[in-house]
C-alpha cells in the first residue's frame, strides 16, 4: 500500500516582527464538515479569472468554489474512482477561464472540468512510466496551455499538453541539482520558468520549461527562508514567489531568485494565525493573498495594504494519506 507524506514532524516558529509585514488579515471562512462550505483538509487554492476561488477538499473528495468574500458557489466530486470522482484531491489549476484541472491523488491521475465541475477529460494511471504517475499532488497551466505536475512519488516533474499527451519529465529522487525529495506544490512564473516547492527536502528550485535547472533556495528549519515541509506555491503578477510553509504555520515571499521579501503567520486558530498551510494563492491585483489552512479547516484571505501579523507561537502534527 502505497503512502505519500502530506505533513511530518514537529515545527517551532520564531517570532517575527512587522518590519516583514506587508499582508494583514481581513477575512476568512469554513469550518470541519461535509456541508456546503465546509472543509475537511482544504489543501490547493486556485482563483478563476472572475476571482472565484476554488479549493481541493481533499478529504471531502471534491473540489468547492466561492466568491472572493467566501460565499459558497457550488461544488462537486465525491469519492471514488469514476469520472469526475476524487480519491484525496490536493490541488486546482486554471486554464483561462474555461478548464479546471485537478491532480486527483490518491487514484494517481490529473482530471479537467468546466468551471462549473463538468468532466471534460482525464489521463494518468499509477506507475512510474511517461505519463503515469505516483501520487500527484501539485498542478499549474502555463500560458502556452501545457499542463505540470508535481508527480510527488517518482520524485519528479512531468509536463503535458492541455488534454494530457506526454511532452515531457525531469528529476529523480536525490538532493542534487533539480532531483526532489517530495515535489509537492508547483507554479509557472511570467517568465515562463517552472518554480516546485520540495516538501521533504524543504526547499524550492526552479528550472526552465523544458526543466533546465535555474536555482534553488532554503534548507531545513525555522529561520527566514527556511522551511518545515513546503506545501503550494505561488508566483504573485510582480513575480514575487509564496511559498505555504506548513509545518512552520506560516507564508513566507521571496523575489524570483530566492532572496526572503516577508512572512506572516504563527500556529493556532485565530484570525490570521495557521495549523499547517497547504495551498496559497494571489489575486490579479497582487492585492489580496488566500491561503488554504489545512488543519484548521478554512480559508484565510489577506489584504497587503497593511503590516501582517506578527508569528507568536509553535505548532505540530503528523498526517498521512494513502
Amino acid at each position: 500500500m502505497k503512502r505519500a507524506v502530506i505533513f511530518a514532524a514537529c515545527a517551532a516558529l520564531v517570532a517575527a516582527g512587522a518590519a516583514h509585514g506587508a499582508w494583514v488579515y481581513e477575512g476568512k471562512w469554513g469550518s470541519e464538515g461535509t456541508g456546503d462550505g465546509e472543509f475537511n483538509r482544504p489543501a490547493g487554492v486556485a482563483l478563476a479569472p472572475n476571482g472565484n476561488v476554488y479549493v481541493a477538499d481533499s478529504q471531502n473528495d471534491r473540489v468547492q468554489y466561492f466568491t472572493a468574500s467566501g460565499s459558497f458557489l457550488g461544488k462537486w466530486g465525491s469519492q471514488g474512482s469514476g469520472n469526475g470522482q476524487f480519491d484525496f484531491p490536493t490541488d486546482v489549476a486554471f486554464k483561462g477561464a474555461s478548464v479546471v484541472y485537478v491532480t486527483d491523488t490518491v487514484n494517481d491521475r490529473v482530471q479537467y472540468f468546466t468551471p462549473s465541475g463538468s468532466f471534460l477529460g482525464k489521463w494518468g494511471s499509477s506507475g512510474y512510466g511517461k505519463g503515469q504517475f505516483e501520487a500527484p499532488t501539485g498542478v499549474a497551466v502555463a500560458a502556452n496551455g501545457n499542463v505540470y505536475v508535481a508527480d510527488y512519488d517518482n520524485y519528479r516533474i512531468q509536463y503535458f499538453t492541455s488534454t494530457g499527451k506526454f511532452l515531457g519529465k525531469w528529476g529523480c529522487c536525490g538532493w542534487g541539482n533539480g532531483q526532489f525529495y517530495g515535489p509537492y506544490g508547483v507554479v509557472i512564473a511570467p517568465n515562463r520558468n517552472v518554480y516546485v516547492a520540495e516538501c521533504d527536502g524543504c526547499r524550492v528550485q526552479y528550472f526552465t520549461p523544458v526543466g533546465s535547472f535555474l536555482g534553488k533556495w532554503g534548507s531545513q528549519g525555522h529561520g527566514n527562508g527556511q522551511f518545515f515541509e513546503p506545501g503550494g506555491v505561488e508566483v504573485a503578477p510582480d513575480g514575487n514567489v509564496y511559498v505555504a510553509d506548513s509545518l512552520n504555520n506560516r507564508v513566507q515571499y521571496f523575489t524570483v531568485s530566492g532572496s526572503f521579501l516577508g512572512k506572516w503567520g504563527s500556529y493556532g486558530t485565530k484570525e490570521g494565525e495557521f495549523y499547517e498551510p497547504l495551498g496559497v494563492a494571489v489575486s490579479v491585483t497582487g492585492a489580496r493573498c488566500y491561503v488554504a489552512d489545512s488543519s484548521n479547516d478554512r480559508v484565510q484571505y489577506f489584504n497587503r495594504n497593511a503590516p501582517a501579523v506578527a508569528p507568536t507561537s509553535l505548532g505540530r502534527v503528523k498526517a498521512l494519506f494513502k
